[in-house]
Formats: C-alpha cells, sequence, structure tokens
C-alpha cells in the first residue's frame, strides 16, 4: 500500500494527529469557498444586486442536492475508515466497489429528481419573479453536474478514509484556480452571467475529481477487481445503513434552511441580497468545523475498528479544545473584518449597497457571538458517526429542522424580520445538546461492555 498521504491513526499522539490531519482539509474547504465566493463576488459585481438574490434563491435548494451528495459519500467512508483500522483489506476492497456502484446509481436518481423537480421547488419557496430565471438557470446547470460532484466527493471520501487528508486539499486547490480563471473569463470577458459562473464550478470539480483519482490509482488498498463490483446484500445493506441516515439529515437540516429562504422571499430582494452576502461566508465561519469533524469521523471509525476505545475518549477532548479555541478565533476575524468582506459582494446604487451590507453584517454578527455551539455540533456529530452510529446524528437533523421552522415562522411576528438570523443559532443548539449528550450515553455504553469483555 501506499504510504504517502494515507495515515493509520491507531497509534500516535491524538491530538497531532487530528490536527494534521485537520489542517489540510482547512485549507481545503478555504479553497472551495473562495471559488463559491468568487462566483457570489463576480456575479454581483458584474451582472448586479438582482443576479446575487438569484444565486440566494438558489442556495438552500443547491445544498440540499449537496447534502444527498456528500451524505451518502460521508455514509460510504465510515464503513471504510472502520475497516482500515482493523486491517481488513478484502472486505475493504469490497465495500470500495459496492461504494462505486450504489454512487453511479445515485448519480442518475439524482439528476432526474432535480431536473424534474426544479420549478416545483422554486415555486414552494415563493421565489420571486425578477430572480425567478437567474435562479432556476444556476441550479439546471449546477444539477446537471451531480455526477462530477458525487464522483469527487466519493474520491474524496475514501482517501479520508485511510487518512489522506492532503489529495483533497490539492484537488481543490487546482479546482479553485481554475474555478476563478474560469469565472472572469466567461462572466466579466465573455459576459455569460450566472449560467458562466455555474458552468466554471461544474468544470472545476472535473479537474478536482481526475485528480484525486489519479491519487487513488496509485494506492494498493483501492485495486478494486471485477468481483468487487459485484453486489453484495450484506454490504449494501451497511453502506446505506450508514449513508441515507446521514443523507436524511442532510435533506432535512436543507428542507429547513428552504423554508428559512422562503419566509426571507417575501421581505423583498434587497433583503435576499444581504441574507446571500452572509450565506456566502457561512462557508468560511463553518470551514474549520467541518474538517476538524472529517478528521475526528476517520479517527474514531479506525480506532474503533482497533478496538481503542481510550485513544477516542483522548482524541474528542483534543478535538473539541482545539474546534473551541479556533471558533473563538474566527468569530473574532468576522467581527473585525466582516463588514469590509461583505462589501465585496455587491454593486450598483449606493443606497441599495449600503442597506444590502447592514443587513448582512447584522446577520454575521449573530452567528459569529455563538459560533462555538456550531463547533461543538460537528465534532460531536461526526464522532458519533465513526462510531458507527448515524441515527442519533439524523435525529439531531430533525431537530435542527424544527427549531429552525420554528424560529423563523415565530420570531418574525415577536421582533421583526431580524429575528430569522437567530433561526441558525436555535438550530445548532437543539441538534448540539442531542449530539453531546448522546456521545457520551454511547462512549459510556462501549467502554463498560469492552470492560466486562476483557
Amino acid at each position: 500500500m501506499q504510504k504517502t498521504n494515507t495515515k493509520d491513526m491507531t497509534s500516535g499522539n491524538p491530538a497531532k494527529l487530528l490536527l494534521f490531519f485537520a489542517v489540510p482539509l482547512m485549507l481545503g474547504n478555504l479553497f472551495q469557498q473562495m471559488y463559491t465566493m468568487v462566483d457570489t463576488i463576480i456575479v454581483g459585481k458584474g451582472v448586479g444586486v438582482e443576479a446575487l438574490a438569484s444565486l440566494g434563491a438558489a442556495d438552500w435548494l443547491n445544498w440540499l442536492f449537496l447534502g444527498l451528495v456528500t451524505g451518502l459519500t460521508q455514509g460510504f467512508s465510515i464503513q471504510m475508515a472502520q475497516l482500515y483500522g482493523a486491517g481488513q483489506k478484502e472486505r475493504l476492497k469490497q465495500t470500495i466497489g459496492n461504494a462505486v456502484f450504489l454512487t453511479a446509481a445515485a448519480a442518475v436518481l439524482f439528476v432526474l429528481v432535480g431536473q424534474a423537480g426544479l420549478r416545483f421547488f422554486l415555486d414552494l419557496m415563493h421565489t420571486p419573479e425578477n430572480i425567478y430565471a437567474g435562479a432556476e438557470i444556476y441550479l439546471r446547470i449546477m444539477f446537471g453536474g451531480i455526477p462530477v460532484i458525487l464522483a469527487y466527493n466519493l474520491s474524496a471520501a475514501m482517501l479520508r478514509a485511510l487518512g489522506d487528508g492532503k489529495t483533497p486539499l490539492y484537488a481543490m486547490i487546482l479546482a479553485a484556480c481554475i474555478n476563478v480563471v474560469l469565472d472572469l473569463l466567461f462572466v466579466m470577458v465573455f459576459h455569460w452571467g450566472i449560467p458562466g459562473a455555474a458552468a466554471a464550478t461544474v468544470i472545476a470539480q472535473v479537474f478536482s475529481f481526475v485528480y484525486c483519482f489519479v491519487s487513488i490509482r496509485k494506492i494498493e488498498a483501492f485495486r478494486i477487481r471485477r468481483e468487487d463490483l459485484r453486489l453484495q446484500s450484506a454490504t449494501v445493506s451497511r453502506l446505506l445503513m450508514l449513508g441515507m441516515p446521514v443523507m436524511f439529515q442532510n435533506i432535512i437540516i436543507s428542507v429547513g434552511g428552504m423554508v428559512l429562504q422562503s419566509v426571507i422571499n417575501e421581505f423583498g430582494f434587497i433583503f435576499v441580497a444581504g441574507f446571500t452576502a452572509t450565506n456566502k461566508l457561512y462557508g468560511l465561519l463553518e470551514m474549520a468545523a467541518i474538517s476538524f469533524g472529517y478528521a475526528v469521523t476517520t479517527y474514531t471509525g479506525q480506532n474503533l475498528g482497533a478496538g481503542r476505545l481510550d485513544r477516542i475518549r483522548t482524541g474528542m477532548r483534543s478535538a473539541m479544545i482545539m474546534a473551541a479555541v479556533t471558533s473563538v478565533l474566527v468569530s473574532a476575524v468576522m467581527l473585525i473584518f466582516g463588514r469590509s468582506i461583505l462589501q465585496l459582494f455587491v454593486s450598483g446604487d449606493p443606497d441599495q449597497i449600503d442597506e444590502v451590507v447592514r443587513i448582512a453584517y447584522h446577520y454575521l454578527s449573530v452567528m459569529s457571538y455563538f459560533l462555538v455551539i456550531l463547533y461543538a455540533l460537528h465534532v460531536y456529530r461526526c464522532a458519533l458517526q465513526g462510531l458507527g452510529d448515524t441515527v442519533v446524528p439524523m435525529v439531531s437533523g430533525v431537530a435542527e429542522f424544527v427549531m429552525r421552522v420554528s424560529a423563523v415562522l415565530l420570531l418574525p411576528m415577536a421582533i421583526g424580520r431580524n429575528g430569522v438570523f437567530y433561526a441558525e443559532i436555535l438550530a445548532w443548539t437543539g441538534a448540539a445538546l442531542i449530539l453531546i449528550t448522546a456521545y457520551y450515553v454511547k462512549m459510556h455504553r462501549m467502554v463498560r461492555r469492552q470492560r466486562q469483555e476483557s
């Protein structure tokens, strides 16, 4: 097996392993967020506020399908990490082969559902007429690129399962650079507007997948045989048992976001534009949390496979300390520089710009003050997933949905339209309380069972 980037996380200093695994993922997420932001900045500056609002109207629906993609592949990677930690190479190859088959089938299904249901979803969210066409064309192109996005996410998930966080980083750097160049070319030079920004994103994803695929071909553990592609009922059941709850969890969260978006759409396109500008920074706020989460999933999965519950507990303490410190630093940067960053997203009438930035910075400030809750949510959710429990994280997604929808429907009536800004905070809090409690209960039971068996 090639050992250049893969990492056995069942031995060595837990804090060091988690940090060195998470940092490349953070950088990769940074570049991914960069090209998402570049789309928004170039469209906002080069096309206008209505175009910016169009991207905002498309956001949660786009995230719904991305949630399907990432949920499925993340669930698959849990089984891979556990088998790698246990040293079961043949079962690992069989799992990878079955995961490839299931991912290909999912790609076809997601494209068909996305394209057929797009107008229904946009109507359901009360998308304003003046931004409807822009949102629709953006999503048509993005949904057409779902097979590529699935292929990249599965490849990256496979690499992370074996402790390789560097290759997805390099793939994302490549994609970010290509996306920036194509954005400038398609939008600013060719004047293709919103379709140009969407096409640039899909093309960039093609390159990120190809880069990961070339690396995968060099790793012995991923050299599957034809017989590994044959569906095995036990393997398929296990993969779906892990992948479907994560996917459903992301669906529930995204549907809650769509309800949020439908309420925001009622406040007019200026408010939508302000909300969109901050949502594009949401990725930067969440970036390190996602990275710590992926690190924790791989770490707990491998150590569970090796039967090292003691290392899981030690690693979780280290992960939570690092996550808390990082959340404070990210919050400070956003509170100090957020207003200046938000101004990059808008152009046009000065009064419109001032109003958009004012709305956006208010929302950004609210999220920044409570960011540590989001980081705890990711760490504990991913720890449970690494332990093979995807049901409680799914339940936490339902809690997010209930809290987010309740807040977005009730708070505006009590404190005005700015009440929608607190929907995210309440959603994070409800989910985090469930996840933290479930983690400690599960670990206590597992440790007790292990002691009894020994």
